[in-house]
């Protein structure tokens, strides 16, 4: 590249990205204003990151992604949801986990490695492809959303995986608004057992929140805490995949992924920050929304490269899997907490 020529790129590169992210930017706003709607947000307890991925996936059903606007969604999908995943940091604190105490570590320990070794494992006998067995895993074992993006940056799998775990995190966690409560009272389980179930099993924040609120306030708090100790998994969890996929000579075993992901240090960081209570409270909420609000950027690229039909075409084995891997996870959950935290 000559002198000449040299000063031009950033700039010619700039302009070629900015209008696919400003379309990005504008889907996550709306999702983003509609997320905190009573209708949306109190009655149909769906995320600003799920909204997000469902508009953008329409719009793709509908037309495909203009070529002025493919480079800019392109990078919200893949360097600006990285950004977003490390700032996921800011929402753990190592203070609070500790405060569930020991037992209810345990059990989301254990029962969220049992079931990511049962998901793979069923995804493989169902022959799901390798790596939509891998995110479906990752998001159903850990973390939802936020889990299949991560581990997606490392396992690098087709354009239709990531949206398609997605798909079957959303429909599986909706249901689980619904049917954890009623299980609850009928189990006779009390706030804090419910807690650590809720929060240990089901798959979105938003939806281990609306499920605690679903048997009582203190079910919330408890589930809310339970769940970031699981989400506290995840840095391990996808630095793994990134070892064990390079040292089987895959695709992440190529030079496009470093061997510890920068986004994934930079969670770790934020983490421990974070844990250290030096961010003072009105900063820590505007952090976390403006985070909430680029992981909404990030899913708007997600969404927009696929459409409902390929979700269709992707099958029920998918769906099986899911459903599989979220009632082990379950049943497991609930085994241990009843047997560690008793009826508390």
């Amino acid at each position: 590249m000559t002198q000449a020529q040299s000063p031009a790129a950033p700039a010619a590169a700039l302009r070629s990205i900015f209008p696919g992210l400003v379309v990005s930017a504008l889907l996550a706003s709306i999702a983003f204003l509609l997320a905190d709607q009573p209708l949306v947000k109190d009655t149909l307890h769906l995320s600003a990151l799920l909204l997000v991925i469902l508009v953008g996936m329409a719009l793709r059903t509908i037309m495909a992604v203009p070529d002025w606007a493919a480079p800019g969604v392109r990078v919200a999908q893949r360097p600006v949801l990285r950004w977003a995943v490390a700032g996921l940091g800011f929402r753990l604190s190592l203070g609070e986990i500790l405060r569930i105490g020991g037992p209810a570590l345990v059990v989301v320990i254990t029962s969220t490695f049992a079931a990511l070794w049962l998901g793979w494992w069923i995804a493989r006998r169902l022959r799901v492809t390798e790596k939509l067995g891998i995110l479906l895993g990752v998001g159903s074992a850990i973390c939802g959303a936020s889990a299949v993006v991560a581990a997606d940056s490392v396992v690098q799998g087709e354009k239709q995986d990531a949206p398609v775990a997605l798909g079957v995190i959303t429909l599986l966690g909706t249901i689980g608004i619904v049917a954890y409560p009623v299980l609850g009272h009928a189990l006779g389980m009390g706030p804090f057992l419910y807690g650590v179930w809720d929060g240990a099993s089901l798959h979105e924040m938003a939806q281990v929140v609306a499920a605690g609120f679903g048997m009582s306030d203190e079910a919330a708090r408890v589930a809310t805490v339970v769940k970031l100790a699981r989400i506290a998994l995840l840095a391990p969890v996808v630095l793994y995949l990134g070892w064990s996929l390079r040292h089987a000579h895959r695709a992440a075993g190529k030079a496009q992924v470093a061997p510890v992901p920068w986004f994934l240090v930079l969670f770790v960081v934020l983490a421990a920050v974070n844990s250290l209570g030096v961010i003072p409270a009105a900063m820590l909420d505007l952090v976390r929304r403006f985070d909430l609000w680029l992981l909404c950027v990030g899913m708007a690229g997600v969404g927009l490269q696929i459409a409902f039909s390929d979700l269709r075409a992707a099958g029920l084995k998918p769906v099986v899997a899911g459903i599989a891997t979220w009632i082990f996870l379950s049943a497991v959950s609930y085994t241990l907490a009843r047997w560690l935290c008793g009826r508390a």
